[in-house]
């Protein structure tokens, strides 16, 4: 029991985080930083705080299972290039929205690839969450046509907002498997190690310096949200199962509706709010089926 509200709190900071990261990469970006530029400022700085964190741990940042751990920074990079798109080009909710399409991802891999059960509990928090979602996002690509509100999204940004989802999903079942091998540190060690050269080969002649220290500090927080995030979700998913786990990371959607309000002036309506019960009800039954085993 204590192992479930450990992991059931680490994902909730982690939603927190990543939310608070999105905001920043849209802060960013609007500010004339190229997306893969951003991706290699976070992976800087994700890399320093993580180095720095095994030599304080005194272990070695290789690992065990190395092609695993690699196949996860790779996965885990390219899944992040396109959810970092989506956030610049479509609107931070419905961004957020789609990308949260993963724990199905999460689930349904993580019953192939690792024969992981999919309890009837999870299943319900998941449904109940995309209920929710979709009530209180209203995205555009389902409903559009009928409220006639607003127009289509971008198919470029729910085609990268969907691939985001799907190598999220993949990224944390390898993350799953190699909790039983490799220290937290080192397999988040492992995502900023393949993501810097990467984004730095992409990038090449773009490079913006930026002009302010309000950009210099939000490339920075990028890294430093992303960093306590990932910790978070590596500590999630080593302590719960991972389609469970997964499930309680919906509250990120609202997190992000929030920052769309303060800094965006993506104002939420009353259906938001009842989006919210849903997704809360949705957690709360999964965590009360958790405690009852």
């Amino acid at each position: 029991m204590m192992n479930i509200q450990a992991s059931v709190g680490y994902m909730f900071l982690s939603a927190l985080c990543f939310a608070s990261m999105s905001g920043c990469v849209k802060a960013a970006h609007l500010r004339g930083i190229p997306v893969l530029e951003i991706l290699a400022a976070r992976a800087l700085v994700s890399l320093t705080l993580s180095y720095l964190d095994i030599r304080r741990k005194g272990i070695s940042p290789w690992g065990h299972n190395k092609p695993l751990l690699f196949a996860r920074g790779v996965v885990g990079t390219i899944a992040l290039v396109c959810v970092f798109y989506a956030v610049t080009i479509l609107p931070l909710a419905e961004a957020t929205l789609i990308q949260y399409l993963y724990p199905l991802f999460t689930s349904l891999m993580a019953y192939f690839l690792i024969k992981e059960k999919i309890h009837i509990s999870t299943m319900v928090c998941i449904g109940l969450s995309l209920v929710g979602l979709l009530i209180m996002i209203q995205p555009n690509f389902l409903f559009g046509a009928i409220l006639q509100e607003s127009e289509p999204l971008s198919k470029l940004g729910v085609s990268f907002a969907l691939l985001g989802a799907l190598g999220s999903g993949l990224a944390y079942v390898f993350i799953r498997q190699l909790s039983t091998t490799e220290n937290p540190s080192v397999i988040i060690f492992y995502f900023p190690f393949v993501a810097l050269p990467v984004a730095c080969l992409l990038l090449r002649d773009n490079f913006i310096l930026p002009q302010d220290l309000e950009t210099w500090i939000l490339l920075l927080l990028v890294g430093v949200f992303t960093q306590i995030a990932q910790f978070c979700l590596t500590m999630a998913i080593k302590l719960e199962k991972a389609a469970k786990a997964t499930a309680f990371s919906y509250v990120q959607v609202i997190f992000s509706t929030l920052i769309g309000w303060i800094f965006f002036t993506e104002i939420p309506s009353s259906k938001t709010f009842l989006g919210a019960l849903f997704i809360i009800g949705g957690a709360l039954v999964n965590l009360r089926s958790a405690q009852q085993k």
